[in-house]
C-alpha cells in the first residue's frame, strides 16, 4: 500500500469510528444514568435517518435543507424519546433486567414497524450538502469533504459532553446519580426529571447519527440493528458508561474495520467482535472502564 493509500485508509477507519461514537455514547451516557441497556437505542438512531430524509424532502427547494434536517430531525428524536421515557421506562425502573430488556426490544418492534408505515422499506439518500459535496484532496489523493465533516463531529460532541458533565449543575448532578443515586435522590435530586433529559440527550445523539449518517448510507430497514451490535461493541471495547472509553473505543473500532477489510475482506464481519474478545480477556472492565 502507498502512503498515500494508508493515508486515506486512516481517514476512512476515522470517519466511520467518529459517526458510530455519536450514537454509541448515547447508548452509553444512558446506561451509565439511568442503568437500563437501552436496546431501542439503535431503533432512534434508525428514526433520526427517517426524519433527515423526510425533512429533507419536504422542505428541498429551500436553500440547506439538509442543515436544517441536521438541527430538526435530532431534536425530533429527542422529543419522541422523552415521551417514551415519562410514558414507558419511568414505570419499569425498579424492576428486573428481563422486564427492561423485552420493553427496550418492544420499542424496537415497535419503531421499526412505524419508519415502515411512514417510509416504506425503500432505501432513501440524502445528497451530502453543499459545500461538502466534492472531494478534498489529500497528498494527491481525493476524499470526501463530507467525512471531513464528520470526522470533527466525534471530537466537538466529545468535548460538549465532557464540559456539560464536568462544569455544569446538570453534569454534576448526573455524575452523583451515577456514583449513588439513592444519595442524590436524599439530596433533594429531582431523579425523574433527571432521567427524562438524559434519555432525551441520548436519544437526540442517537438521531444526530443516524441524521448525519444519510448522506453516506441510506436509511433502511434493519439499519437499527447493525449500528446496535457495533456501539455494544464499542461501550464494551471502551468501558460501560465511560465517555472517554466510547470515543477512544469508536477510533480504534473504526480503524480496525478499515484496515481488516483490505487484509481479509472475508471477515470483514468478525473483526468487530475479535477486537471485543481481545479486550474483554486482556481487560474485562474495559480499556477506560473500572474493575468493580
Amino acid at each position: 500500500m502507498t502512503l498515500q493509500g494508508l493515508v486515506i485508509q486512516i481517514l476512512s477507519g476515522i470517519s466511520t469510528g467518529m459517526v458510530i461514537f455519536l450514537i454509541a455514547v448515547g447508548l452509553s451516557l444512558v446506561f451509565g444514568t439511568l442503568r437500563i441497556l437501552n436496546l431501542a437505542h439503535g431503533a432512534l438512531y434508525m428514526m433520526g435517518a427517517y426524519m433527515c430524509y423526510w425533512i429533507s424532502s419536504v422542505i428541498a427547494q429551500f436553500t440547506g435543507a439538509f442543515w436544517w434536517s441536521l438541527l430538526l430531525a435530532p431534536v425530533g428524536v429527542a422529543i419522541f424519546g422523552g415521551l417514551v421515557e415519562v410514558l414507558l421506562l419511568r414505570r419499569i425502573y425498579d424492576r428486573e433486567p428481563l422486564d427492561q430488556y423485552l420493553l427496550t426490544f418492544a420499542l424496537v418492534l415497535v419503531i421499526g414497524d412505524l419508519c415502515k408505515l411512514a417510509w416504506g422499506v425503500e432505501y432513501h439518500l440524502v445528497p451530502a450538502p453543499w459545500p461538502l459535496n466534492g472531494p478534498i484532496f489529500f497528498m494527491g489523493m481525493p476524499f470526501p469533504s463530507y467525512n471531513v465533516f464528520l470526522i470533527f463531529c466525534g471530537p466537538l460532541v466529545f468535548i460538549g459532553l465532557w464540559a456539560l458533565i464536568r462544569y455544569t449543575r446538570l453534569g454534576k448532578v448526573i455524575r452523583a446519580m451515577t456514583y449513588n443515586r439513592e444519595m442524590a435522590n436524599a439530596l433533594g435530586t429531582n431523579v425523574p426529571l433527571v432521567y427524562t433529559v438524559v434519555f432525551m440527550l441520548g436519544s437526540w445523539l442517537a438521531g444526530l447519527g443516524g441524521t448525519l449518517v444519510v448522506p453516506t448510507a441510506s436509511a433502511m430497514p434493519g439499519m437499527d440493528m447493525i449500528i446496535l451490535i457495533e456501539c455494544f461493541i464499542i461501550i464494551v471495547v471502551g468501558g460501560l458508561g465511560s465517555l472517554s472509553g466510547a470515543f477512544l473505543g469508536s477510533l480504534i473500532f473504526g480503524l480496525v474495520n478499515a484496515f481488516g477489510i483490505l487484509v481479509a475482506p472475508r471477515l470483514a464481519v468478525a473483526f468487530g467482535f475479535i477486537l471485543m474478545i481481545v479486550v474483554l480477556i486482556i481487560r474485562p472492565w474495559g480499556l477506560m472502564g473500572k474493575a468493580e
